[in-house]
């Protein structure tokens, strides 16, 4: 219940402000984004590229513009500055899911220890709300772009996420040890899991409770002028969360040292509104 007005508090203020700037007469920017996301968490080997290209999923959004170097009120250009010709405000509600397992040296094929068969039935599932605003950078002119000169628009840019998580945790691991029999399927079951992460003193290393924390995210892209009132846009994001357990894993072994994180590729449409 808390979360969700946390959410609804923040869905007022982001509106409040992008209707505050529409005030001033600056037009507005909608799209929609797509693509892959590479999702980074404690699932399998960091660094390792069967992890990172394993453990992919996909993201969809919503995104709103407002943009400093026109304004809609009179049909004209706003002042000349450099921060209106270079600089342009993206709020943005998106979703992305991500189904993760345990992948690299700890798996291989050729290991039949309990802790390697307990890494295999592991399984788990990311599943993220997003909406934030980012200040996007375009180091070329905003009203040159508008212009078709040049065609391409590259940008970077840089914000705050608040994040509504709600994780998935699976299990089939099946013990081979009848003195030492697993309750299959169950995740509340710690001899389902691999036996490290369940030492004394160490917390219960997962869980499928929902939570809620902030993230940073930065990206940098291009967009490209299709016609006057529309653009494609290319964006390769980066997002850290303030928080461990957006996968469900969050083991006390020296091992874990970041939280999790993604890498987005977003592909997506832009419409200018007015």
């Amino acid at each position: 219940m808390l979360k969700n007005k946390i959410i609804i508090a923040i869905i007022v203020c982001v509106t409040t402000m992008q209707l505050g700037l529409a005030q001033l007469g600056f037009s507005h920017e909608i799209g929609i984004i797509t693509g892959p996301v590479a999702f980074q968490s404690d699932f399998g080997v960091r660094k390792d590229f069967e992890t990172n290209k394993g453990n992919t999923g996909f993201g969809i959004g919503l995104v709103h513009y407002i943009n400093f170097a026109y304004r809609a009120d009179c049909n004209c250009y706003s002042t000349d500055t450099y921060f209106n010709d270079h600089f342009k405000l993206r709020s943005e509600i998106s979703y992305n899911k991500t189904k993760l397992n345990h992948f690299g040296e700890f798996v291989d094929e050729a290991k039949n220890s309990r802790e390697a068969n307990q890494l295999r039935g592991h399984s788990g599932e990311s599943n993220n709300f997003d909406i934030g605003m980012q200040l996007e950078w375009f180091p070329l002119s905003i009203r040159s772009f508008q212009a078709f000169s040049p065609k391409f628009a590259p940008f970077a840019s840089l914000g705050a996420h608040y994040v509504s998580y709600n994780p998935k945790v699976f299990t089939d691991y099946v013990s081979n040890n009848p003195f030492n029999p697993n309750d299959v399927g169950n995740i509340e079951d710690n001899n389902n899991f691999y036996q490290p992460w369940s030492q004394p003193g160490f917390k219960d290393p997962v869980s499928q409770e929902s939570g809620s924390t902030w993230s940073i995210v930065g990206s940098v892209g291009t967009r490209y002028k299709l016609n006057v009132l529309a653009d494609l846009m290319i964006d390769l994001r980066w997002q850290y969360y303030f928080s461990d357990d957006v996968d469900g894993l969050n083991h006390d072994l020296e091992s874990n040292k970041n939280n999790d994180w993604l890498v987005w590729l977003n592909f997506g449409y832009i419409y200018y509104l007015d």
